[in-house]
This record gives C-alpha cells, structure tokens and sequence, in this order.
C-alpha cells in the first residue's frame, strides 16, 4: 500500500489546488509544497521497508484493464526503480521552493503541472506493463513542453518547447512498433511474463533497435539529439536554455535519466543477445558523444549551455558503464545517473540565483563573485568540484565504477571514455575561476547578493546527499547490485 500511497499523494494536491482560486497563489504555493513534501516522505518508508536482499519485484499491485489484450496495471519496486522515485520525490518540492519567488504568472498552472509531472515520473519508475509504460513515458512531455514554452526566459522558448515535443515524440513512437510487434508475439505486454519469454536472433535486434532509439532520443547521445538544418546543433541544450531554472532542474534531474531507466529496466532484460552484439555499437557512439560535448563545453559563453553540454557528457559515460557488460560497469552507470540528477540540479540552481539577481547569462558580465558573495561561491565551488568527480563526491564513485568494470572488457574505449573526466576538469574549474576568481566587474553588475536564507536551504539538501552518496555508497549500492543481479544470471 506504501507505493499507492505514495502515488495518490501529488494526485490529491492536484485535486486541492483545482478547487483553489487562480489569485490564491500563496495558498496554492504552501499546498503544492506540502503534498509534494508529503510525497518525499512517503517514498522514504519505502525504501525504509525495503528488503534490499530480495531478487525480487516489492510493493506489487496488479489490477485487470484489458485483459482480454493481456494488458493490465501492474506497478512493482526493485533497487533500481526505488532510487529514481526517490530522486524524482526530492527535486520536486525542490523545484517549487526554488520557484516561490520567481513564478508570478498563472502560480496555479505552474503548479499544477508539476505535480502532473511528478506523478507520471512515479508511474513510469513503478509500473511493470509496456503499453502503460508507453504511455507515461509520453505523458511527460506535455507538462514539461508547457512549462519550456509558458514560463520560459527568452522569445525562443515557443521554438524549443516545441523541438523538444516533436522531436522526443516522433522518436518514441519507434517503441511503440516494437511493443505492438511484442504483443503480437507474445500475447502480452506484461514485463514479468516477458521476461521469461525467449526471442529470436533476429527479433531481438530489430525490437532492440527499436527501443534504443526512443531512449536515446531522451538520453543525450549525438546523433539521435541533432536537428536539421543547423548541422551538430543538439535541441536538448536548446531546451535548458530557454526553459525557466527549475525546468533545467527537472528536465537534468530526471527526465534526461529516463532513458538509462528504460535501457536497463527493459532492453537489458529482453533482448541480452542484441545488447551484446550492438555493445560496439554503443561504445562507438558514445566515445563520440563524450569528445563531442566536451569540447563543446569548454568554447560556450552562456552559462546554462556549459551545465548543459557536460551533462551530455556525463550520461553518455554512464552509457559506458551499463554496456560494458560487468555487474561494476552497471551500478556504476546507475549511480553515476542518481549523483548526476543531484549535481546537475545543483549546478542549474546555481546559475539560477546569478540569473535572478543580474539577468544574464553570459559569462562575461561575471567575475570576482568570491568578494562579494561568498556563501555562493563556496556552494558553487563545491558542485563544480563534484561535477568533475573530486573523491568523497557522488560523481567520484560513479565514475571508479564505470572504469573499473569497463577496463575488464575493454581498455581502449577505457581510456577515450576517461577523456570526459580530463576535460570535465577543465571546464568545470575554467568555468569557476571565471565567474567567482579575478576582480569585480562592476560596469556591469553594482548590486550584489549573497544566497538568502530560502536559497540556502535548497541548496543544503543537494550537499548533504552528494556527501552522503560519496562517503557512505555502499548505503546505495547493495540494492543496486540485487537487482542487478538478475540481469547477468
């Protein structure tokens, strides 16, 4: 019951604010925030009562929708579905306590649909049916395409709002004929039943296909992120840009994450022939993608691009890890996806509070932010540090794991894929000597300051985890590796 609980919770504050007055912003605002709080502390009993020995799917609730097409509502937690419902539960009543001030047009919508948001997230992380699965998958397109284009900062939101629907719309509908083809031939979509169901050769590397391309649309990897006709422009970036702080926030914390989730959850289980025989495949591209936004990274003016662009260097060493076929590689990719949600989170935080004071985010107009605003230049000194894996961080765990189980298969793509790591040093400490080191600009900025009380404890929790992650990981790990184990037995 902890898991429907834990579900019907953002769906009665959706029902509060509904019978809410549009001018009761305050009201709404204090509601939005208690449920979604309420919502984090539920998924806490859930990994409290936890069994993190079992091989086995916990919290499980079936219930008949259309049976006669062997479709129904099956929702389940193993280790690795209960930590991305944690971390979805986090950033949003994050997200709106960021938002309390900055949002002051339609509250009420804003609102609304990020518990919407919330609550498709908790769906697609529990429930264990691909039809539905399918469909929640697309659901959180919607909230997020009117958030990127409502409440956006700059007159291309309608633009990338937009390439971000389309384009991550017409990619998934390519799973779709691959979960059709499924039921065709098994007579279900059940993800228990398919798991013991044995494909062909071949069918498994057309239905693989099919899956990777709609989770690689969502992760960042190249060549499925690029829009014509600019040639090597990725839209994902795009869409941080234009999208207000606390969409950057969810859109990098989980969204981004939901690829990882589907590649594991689901291609990893049915199709163990094809991931083998594709593993060159995706070494390949991801290397590309590693080198690509790396050295994109460093040559970008605007701050919220540079979080942006590293974070698809990020997943896609992530991606390394969960091909290169060892149960270390794996976990890693995992973690590695848990600690970046925070840190990124963090980091577009960070540019927020710069963008609320001075209304820019060039690089430029910034420098010497350590004289006069030294709490925040301690809290981004600390992210950055983070985002290029300094040791006792989450990242750094992360990283050693993927290493460690990619060097066993393979030493080459190793050693290209720790080239993310040298030039994630680079323009993480390029980027904070520039902003927070050198001398006042005050030409451009007269007004500084510093975090508030409000700021500081959003930005308090996001430490404590990365800590918490870096210090004690096999607090994480163990439920990683039980349902992982599955996977490689």
């Amino acid at each position: 019951m902890s898991l429907i609980l834990t579900l019907l919770c953002p769906c009665i504050g959706i029902l509060c604010l509904i019978f809410i007055s549009a001018s009761s912003q305050l009201l709404a605002k204090k509601l939005a925030l208690f449920f979604s709080i309420l919502t984090f502390y539920l998924s806490l009993f859930l990994w409290i009562f936890f069994e993190k020995s079992s091989l086995f799917f916990q919290w499980l609730f079936y219930k008949y929708w259309l049976s006669f097409l062997g479709i129904n509502f099956i929702l389940g937690l193993d280790g690795i579905s209960l930590f991305f419902i944690i971390l979805t539960t986090f950033l949003i009543p994050i997200c709106i306590l960021a938002g309390w001030k900055n949002i002051i047009l339609n509250v009420k919508s804003f609102l609304l649909l990020f518990l919407f948001l919330e609550v498709f997230l908790l769906l697609i992380f529990s429930v264990l049916d691909l039809v539905l699965f399918y469909i929640f998958f697309e659901s959180v397109l919607i909230p997020m395409f009117l958030i990127i284009g409502i409440w956006g900062s700059r007159e291309r939101r309608i633009k990338a709002s937009y390439f971000f629907f389309i384009y991550t719309l017409l990619g998934s509908l390519v799973m779709l004929l691959g979960i059709l083809l499924i039921l065709f031939e098994a007579g279900t979509t059940n993800f228990l039943t398919l798991a013991s169901h044995k494909f062909s050769t071949d069918r498994q590397l057309l239905l693989w296909l099919m899956f990777f391309v709609s989770f690689a649309v969502k992760l960042p990897v190249i060549p499925f992120h690029i829009w014509l006709p600019v040639p090597f422009h990725i839209w994902l970036p795009e869409a941080h840009v234009e999208a207000p702080t606390v969409g950057s926030v969810i859109l990098a914390g989980v969204l981004l994450k939901l690829g990882i989730y589907g590649l594991v959850r689901f291609s990893f289980v049915l199709f163990p022939y094809a991931n083998l025989y594709f593993t060159p495949l995706v070494y390949t591209i991801s290397i590309i993608s590693i080198l690509y936004s790396s050295l994109t990274t460093i040559r970008q003016i605007d701050l919220k691009r540079i979080v942006a662009y590293s974070s698809v260097a990020h997943m896609n060493f992530g991606l390394l890890g969960l091909f290169s076929n060892t149960i270390q590689g794996l976990i890693g990719g995992l973690f590695m996806s848990i600690s970046h949600g925070l840190v990124a989170s963090a980091l577009f935080l960070c540019i927020g509070v710069l963008y609320d004071r001075h209304h820019t985010r060039l690089i430029k107009y910034y420098s010497g932010l350590t004289l006069v605003m030294p709490i925040f230049s301690l809290v981004f000194l600390f992210f950055s540090l983070s985002n290029l894996g300094l040791p006792g961080t989450s990242s750094f765990v992360g990283e050693l794991l993927i290493l460690i189980g990619s060097f066993n298969q393979n030493w080459l793509v190793s050693f290209l894929g720790t080239s993310g790591i040298f030039f994630g040093s680079l323009y993480s400490i390029w980027l904070y000597n520039r902003i927070c080191l050198g001398n006042l600009k005050i030409q451009y900025n007269s007004i500084y300051i510093d975090l508030s009380q409000r700021e500081f404890c959003i930005f308090f929790p996001f430490i404590f985890m990365v800590l918490l992650l870096g210090m004690v990981p096999s607090f994480f790990l163990d439920y990683f590796y039980s349902a992982s184990f599955l996977l490689y037995n």
